[in-house]
C-alpha cells in the first residue's frame, strides 16, 4: 500500500535541502519519478539531488530535455536523469536504458507520465505543484510537494520524513 504526504509552502532552498535529504536516503536500484508543470521545479530538484550524491562539487548538471538521458559518476552510485517530455512512445524508455541505469544506480526521471506502465512498481513518486492560484512561481516562489512512496519505499518514506521533520 503506498504511503503519501504533502509538504506545503516549499520555497526553493527548502526544496534543495529536500533533494539532500532524499539523496541521503537513495539506494542502487531506486526511481524517482517528478511530476509537475513546467517551471514547477522539477529539475531543480534533480539538479540538487545529484549535487548532494557528488558531494557537492560544482560539477555542472545539465538538464537533459535534448538528449533524453544524462548520467553521473557519484560516489555512492551512478545517477541516470531522464526527461521524458519528448518520448513519443512508452517502449522508447527502455531503449533510453532504464533498466541498466536501475541495475547500477539512481533513475531520475521527468515526465513519468510519458513512460506509460513502462517504470517499475517500487518508486517514489515527487509531485510539484505551484501553490499560487493563478500566479506564477516567480511571483508567490512556493509549491506544494506530494511524496508517495511505492513499494518499500512506502516504508522508506515514513523514515524520510521523520528525518525530515527532526532535521526542521
Amino acid at each position: 500500500m503506498p504511503a503519501s504526504h504533502v509538504i506545503s509552502s516549499v520555497c526553493e532552498p527548502e526544496l534543495v535541502r529536500l533533494a539532500e535529504e532524499i539523496a541521503f536516503a537513495v539506494r542502487p536500484g531506486d526511481l524517482i519519478a517528478l511530476s509537475g508543470d513546467l517551471g514547477a521545479g522539477k529539475t531543480t530538484l534533480a539538479r540538487a539531488l545529484i549535487s548532494a550524491l557528488q558531494g557537492g562539487a560544482r560539477e555542472e548538471v545539465p538538464s537533459p530535455t535534448f538528449t533524453l538521458v544524462q548520467a553521473y559518476a557519484t560516489p555512492r552510485m551512478t545517477v541516470a536523469h531522464f526527461d521524458l517530455y519528448r518520448l513519443n512512445d512508452p517502449s522508447e524508455l527502455q531503449e533510453l536504458g532504464l533498466d541498466h541505469a536501475l541495475q547500477t544506480g539512481l533513475a531520475l526521471i521527468e515526465w513519468p507520465e510519458r513512460a506509460g506502465g513502462s517504470i517499475p512498481e517500487s518508486r517514489l513518486d515527487v509531485q510539484l505543484e505551484d501553490e499560487g492560484a493563478g500566479s506564477t512561481m516567480a511571483e508567490n516562489g512556493t509549491r506544494r510537494i506530494t511524496l508517495t512512496g511505492h513499494g518499500d519505499w512506502a516504508i522508506r518514506l515514513e523514515r524520510l520524513l521523520a528525518m525530515h521533520a527532526m532535521i526542521r
